[in-house]
């Protein structure tokens, strides 16, 4: 590997842990909003 195909890849590594993060959110907050996430929400307040 080169120096530009390692740069290529922490961009991708970035893109992907953002993108996961935001999926994880919006996750928590269906469950919220709709009842299902009370225990998680629980545990998030304790």
């Amino acid at each position: 590997m080169t120096a530009s195909d390692d740069d290529d890849l922490e961009i991708y590594s970035s893109r992907r842990a953002q993108r996961v993060r935001i999926t994880a959110w919006v996750a928590l907050i269906a469950l919220i909003a709709t009842g299902g996430g009370a225990a998680i929400f629980s545990l998030l307040v304790r």
